[in-house]
C-alpha cells in the first residue's frame, strides 16, 4: 500500500486529492494548519486509511515510518487570502516547500509541487506555454505568492538536480467545484454566491481579462497522471477553454436563473488580463485533457454552495 503525505490536506484542492489518492489504494497522512483549510472538507472522510495531523509545515516535518509520496499543496491561494497574510504566504512556499522536500529526501520518496499559472504574472505570451518564464511584477502586492511559486519550483529543481530526487511540478490554471470557501474572493465563488443572493455580480476592470476554468474532478485526474508519469519539466494542467470575465459573468446569470445585474469596479493592481494554459505537454505527456464542460461543473459547484449561502 503506497502511503503518502498530502501538505495543505484539508483545503479545496488537497481534500479532493487525499480522496483521489484514498480511492487508489493509498494510505493518506494530511497535514494541515487550517490557516486557509477547513476540518469540514474531509471530515466525511472515514477511512483507517487516513490520518489528519494539525501542523503548520514552515516548521520541521516528521512522519514515523515510510512515506513513497509528497504532495506539497499547502499555501494560501486566493487573493484575500495573499494580501491579508503575505508573510505567511511568502513563508509557506519557501520554508515550507524546503520543509516538505526535506521530507521527501529522508523518505526518498517522490515529490509533486503544486505550482501555479500565477508564475507567468501578467503574460506577455498566449497561451501560455511551460516555456514561457513570465512577467511578474516581484514588489508589487501580488508579488508574495507568484515570487513564492517561482521560489518553489526553483528549489524543487534544484533538489531534483542536486540530490537526484523525484520531482515532479504541475502548475495549475484557475479551477473550480465544491469545498471553495465562500468568502476566499475568487471569481467563481463571487459570482455564485451574488447570483445566489440574488445580488449584482461585481465585475472588476471592464469584463474584458480572461479566465479558463477547470473543474477540479479534471485537476485532480491530472495531478495524479502528472504524480505517476517519469514528466520531470513542469506540467500545465488547467482547462484552454479561455472566455472573458463579462461573458463568465452572464453565464453564472443564465445558469442560476437569477435577475442578477451585473456591476463594474476598479481593476486591482496587476490583475492578470490573460489567462489560457497551452496543455500539449500535457496531451502529449500525460493523455491528459479536461472533460467536464463548464454547465456541468457549475450546476454541481452552485449545488454544493447552496448549503452554504443563507438568504
Amino acid at each position: 500500500m503506497p502511503r503518502t503525505v498530502v501538505t495543505g490536506g484539508a483545503g479545496f484542492l488537497g481534500s479532493h486529492l487525499c480522496e483521489a489518492l484514498l480511492a487508489q489504494g493509498h494510505e493518506v497522512i494530511a497535514l494541515d494548519d487550517l490557516s486557509t483549510g477547513a476540518i469540514e472538507n474531509i471530515h466525511h472522510i472515514r477511512d483507517e486509511r487516513f490520518l489528519f495531523i494539525k501542523q503548520d509545515v514552515t516548521n520541521f516535518l516528521y512522519i514515523e515510518g515510510p512515506v513513497d509520496y509528497v504532495l506539497h499543496f499547502a499555501s494560501p491561494a486566493s487573493p484575500i487570502d495573499y494580501l491579508e497574510r503575505p508573510i505567511p504566504t511568502l513563508k509557506v512556499g519557501s520554508l515550507g516547500t524546503h520543509k516538505a522536500l526535506g521530507l521527501a529526501l529522508t523518505k526518498r520518496a517522490r515529490f509533486l509541487l503544486a505550482s501555479t499559472s500565477e508564475v507567468y504574472g501578467d503574460p506577455l505570451v498566449h497561451p501560455q506555454t511551460e516555456e514561457y518564464w513570465g512577467n511578474v511584477n516581484p514588489i508589487g502586492p501580488r508579488g508574495v505568492y507568484d515570487e513564492a511559486k517561482r521560489f518553489a519550483e526553483a528549489i524543487t529543481m534544484a533538489y531534483h538536480r542536486f540530490h537526484g530526487l523525484e520531482t515532479r511540478i504541475v502548475r495549475i490554471f484557475n479551477t473550480y467545484g465544491p469545498r471553495m470557501r465562500l468568502n476566499d474572493g475568487r471569481v467563481v465563488p463571487n459570482f455564485i454566491k451574488q447570483a445566489l443572493l440574488g445580488e449584482p455580480l461585481t465585475v472588476f476592470g471592464d469584463g474584458s481579462q480572461t479566465r479558463s476554468f477547470c473543474y477540479v474532478s479534471d485537476l485532480i485526474d491530472g495531478i495524479l497522471k502528472l504524480l505517476f508519469s517519469d514528466l520531470t519539466e513542469p506540467c500545465n494542467i488547467g482547462n484552454p477553454a479561455e472566455m472573458t470575465i463579462q461573458q463568465f459573468a452572464e453565464a453564472i446569470i443564465k445558469f442560476s436563473s437569477t435577475k442578477s445585474d451585473i456591476v463594474y469596479r476598479p481593476l486591482p493592481e496587476d490583475d492578470p488580463k490573460q489567462r489560457k494554459p497551452d496543455i500539449t505537454r500535457a496531451r502529449q505527456r500525460l493523455h491528459w485533457e479536461p472533460k467536464v464542460k463548464l454547465e456541468d461543473g457549475i450546476a454541481s459547484t452552485m449545488e454544493y454552495f447552496r448549503t452554504k449561502v443563507k438568504p
